[in-house]
């Protein structure tokens, strides 16, 4: 089995679709963040998930820019750089919350308090060092990187538009959540998720579309030689 760039590619859009779903399934009926809570096995397995959704969606936008680095252009670059980093330091931060925090929560139960403060926006009555500037960085790269692909991506006119303004208005829409204290803020994951998974059809999609149009006889050239 030779492996292609458009196989890589499809693998990518798979990707993002099932990034997509396990960001919104993971917000289905999440309990409120607390001490037991952190200690349980249904906290590790939306940890998982949660890991799971920031290896998924840099694979998915990853395929996703190099399928039209042309068209995408300096924008487009800089949009998946800041939209990579965001991703990466999410999957560095959600490690921690599954691994160290349960961990520590009997040693240090004002610590994980103050850590659960500001994962859900609020601020820690402690000191937790570089941590909360650390979160605060990854919030501004999410939102930052969702709205500059996005419109990289719009611009470039290859993968489903009305997704790519969905991406870029998704993400940022999180500066809106203290606006609706009676809306449940992991609602506003939603979108995104949606966007992903509809970005990552479109370009699984566009690449079955290509290889079903290939003229009779032609071969894909492995990844491997390009």
């Amino acid at each position: 089995m030779s492996i292609t760039t458009t196989s890589l590619t499809r693998a990518a859009g798979l990707s993002a679709v099932v990034g997509g779903l396990l960001f919104i399934g993971v917000q289905i009926n999440h309990p409120a963040l607390s001490l037991d809570f952190v200690t349980s096995t249904e906290f590790a397995i939306r940890q998982g998930m949660k890991v799971g959704f920031t290896v998924l969606a840099l694979a998915g936008i990853t395929g996703m820019y190099l399928s039209q680095v042309r068209r995408a252009g300096v924008l487009g670059l800089v949009g998946y750089l800041i939209a990579a980093a965001g991703f990466l330091s999410m999957f560095a931060l959600e490690v921690a919350a599954l691994v160290v925090v349960p961990a520590i929560v009997h040693a240090a139960p004002g610590y994980v308090n103050d850590f659960i403060a500001v994962a859900m926006g609020g601020h820690a009555a402690g000191d937790l060092g570089l941590l909360t500037t650390f979160n605060s960085v990854v919030g501004v790269l999410y939102m930052a990187g969702g709205l500059v692909f996005g419109i990289a991506l719009f611009r470039a006119n290859v993968l489903a538009r009305w997704a790519c303004v969905l991406l870029a208005v998704a993400t940022p829409l999180s500066l809106a959540i203290p606006l609706f204290p009676f809306i449940n803020q992991r609602l506003f994951a939603v979108p995104t998720g949606l966007a992903l998974i509809s970005l990552g059809y479109s370009l699984w999609r566009e690449q079955r579309t290509q290889v079903a149009s290939a003229p009779v006889g032609s071969q894909a050239v492995p990844a491997s030689v390009r």
